[in-house]
């Protein structure tokens, strides 16, 4: 039952004159072990802040939320324990994030950011993301939708208590059409075929890979196939050229129309929405026209695409952080990718404030991997139009709906979704940068396991 969201206790029939509050969930059983995390401020993720407000986890999922005066006695008398915080949210997301191997060193990370998973072995990418997905959570990120990379992989081992991390909705492997911006333009076209080509597959291979070249309508719905066989919870495609890429632009329109189809039809009928990287106009119309759920990036997204986005319900995923932290890195990368990015930088901030202004449902992604640099995109929102509340929305209650039908109940302080909570030290609703600093961030409960919090250790509580 907890896989679909539902708890136990919520199946139970109330007897003739029972109360049926909508804030609290029947208890099942006195000998339930209940965890009761009291607050000075609650935020919910979506509605007003609740001053002194209280939920109670059981298991995994939340039971009951509302004033801390108030937990019924029903929870008190029972088996549990207790935690103050000062400030209390959701879990993070990061809707946009790439679980791929990172390094603060210089030489090493301009080599990452060029060549990406070609960069280094495997084994050294994943003793890297291993730390990464611990530190996810340290900096308050209980979620993450991986837009290419090893998360389905990653995931496997979360969830199967081989390592702490968030809880990880990858989409496998980006697809790209041959010559757009998933393609290796640093390998001969035969090498890049025979290693992410759809029709190349060898005895063996894993398909493991961050990218996926298709090209045609057939090829493009065996990629989401593949994808979906590997594990992944929506699909990730590159509907324009981008700017790490050597040798596209990202002013370019990529796949035809009915390769777009192909992708956007394949998915839906698996379960699985669509994530479109677009920076071209013509890029932004066309995906949004084949169906996708989500619009990355949206460089020169003019009104007419906001009134788009707006008209057909698109979540707007800015990842305006990935810029900025480019920029503040540009003296590493090649002079191809440095020139793009200016060209980029230019106008993505204004569509940013546009799509805010016309209302579009925006929702967190920072496009980088798990760091201390994520809550900066939070402060971008903000920098955008978006008030302090609304950005945190952005980052919690909205963050699920890019899933469709693969949303966990996530992203809010709310009876029956899952217990992913953080207690806070400051106030993120009168300032949004307190998320950019891990000794802000002093308990990190993910699906009712502390993980973060004084004497709790890398692997969480026992």
């Amino acid at each position: 039952m907890r896989c679909l969201g539902i708890s136990p206790a919520s199946l139970r029939i109330p007897r003739s004159g029972e109360s049926d509050d909508e804030n609290e969930l029947s208890v099942s059983s006195a000998k339930n072990f209940y965890t009761i995390v009291t607050s000075d401020l609650l935020i919910p993720g979506d509605g007003d802040p609740i001053p002194k407000g209280a939920i109670v986890i059981e298991s995994k999922t939340i039971v009951w939320v509302g004033p801390r005066d108030s937990v019924p006695d029903s929870y008190r008398q029972a088996k549990h324990r207790s935690q103050h915080v000062p400030y209390m949210m959701p879990g993070l997301w990061d809707v946009h994030m790439h679980f791929s191997a990172g390094s603060e060193d210089p030489e090493q990370m301009a080599k990452l950011m060029t060549y990406g998973p070609l960069a280094e072995h495997p084994a050294t990418q994943g003793a890297r993301l291993g730390r990464q997905c611990w530190q996810a959570l340290q900096m308050g990120y209980t979620s993450m939708r991986d837009c290419g990379g090893l998360g389905c992989e990653l995931a496997a081992a979360i969830n199967d208590g081989a390592i702490p991390g968030p809880n990880v909705y990858s989409a496998g492997a980006y697809i790209s059409q041959t010559a757009g911006h998933g393609d290796q333009f640093n390998m001969p076209p035969g090498d890049a075929l025979q290693r992410f080509g759809v029709s190349n597959i060898r005895p063996g291979f894993f398909c493991d890979q961050a990218a996926l070249l298709a090209d045609g309508a057939d090829e493009c719905r065996r990629a989401v196939r593949l994808q979906v066989r590997r594990g992944a919870k929506c699909i990730k495609i590159m509907a324009t050229g981008g700017v790490m890429s050597l040798d596209d632009n990202p002013e370019d329109a990529q796949f035809c129309d009915d390769e777009m189809f192909a992708l956007v039809d394949e998915a839906t009928r698996m379960g699985r929405t669509v994530a479109a990287h677009c920076h071209a106009k013509a890029g932004i119309v066309a995906s949004i026209k084949a169906g996708v759920r989500t619009i990355e990036h949206g460089s020169f997204a003019d009104e007419e695409c906001v009134d788009l986005m707006k008209k057909h319900d698109i979540i707007y995923v800015p990842t305006r952080r990935a810029i900025t932290f480019l920029l503040e890195n540009r003296d590493i990368l090649p002079k191809k990718v440095r020139d793009k990015l200016e060209l980029v930088d230019a106008r993505q901030l204004a569509a940013y404030k546009l799509a805010v202004a016309k209302g579009v449902t925006i929702a967190m992604g920072t496009d980088t991997s798990p760091s201390e640099i994520q809550g900066i995109e939070i402060q971008h929102g903000v920098e955008a139009g978006l008030t302090n509340l609304q950005a945190l929305k952005a980052a919690t209650a909205t963050a699920p709906l890019t899933l469709g039908r693969q949303a966990p109940k996530s992203g809010q302080l709310k009876v029956g979704y899952d217990a992913d909570v953080l207690g806070l030290t400051e106030n993120p609703s009168d300032n949004v940068k307190v998320l950019q600093k891990g000794e802000n961030i002093k308990w990190v409960w993910k699906g009712g396991k502390l993980f973060k919090g004084p004497g709790v250790g890398p692997w969480g509580e026992e």
